[in-house]
């Protein structure tokens, strides 16, 4: 298998009794921040770019980190796009847009 970068598209919905969601997803924010790889914060999610088994280790650590932190209840949505000959990268995607 290639190891063509791809993008994913993650959001989190964190739960915890007592606590504000939005203070919760900012620990998602800082282990994609810590992970090194290209990302974009957008309003309902953040866009990742990386190779498939890299991104995948990285959602795992978003969990730990958001259960250490106090998350009770977690909904996860990903969104997967891959070129299995090409990579795939945020920056294609968005220079049209400045």
């Amino acid at each position: 298998m290639k190891k063509n970068k791809i993008n994913v598209a993650l959001q989190v919905l964190p739960q915890a009794e007592g606590r504000n969601s939005y203070e919760l997803v900012d620990f998602a924010i800082e282990e994609i921040i810590a992970s090194g790889l290209p990302y974009k914060v957008c309003p309902f999610e953040t866009v990742i770019e990386g190779e498939f088994n890299e991104i995948m280790a990285l959602i795992k650590k978003v969990h730990e980190k958001l259960e250490k932190n106090g998350t009770e209840k977690l909904m996860t949505y990903i969104k997967i796009q891959t070129v299995f000959q090409a990579d795939v990268t945020i920056a294609d995607k968005m220079e049209k847009y400045g």
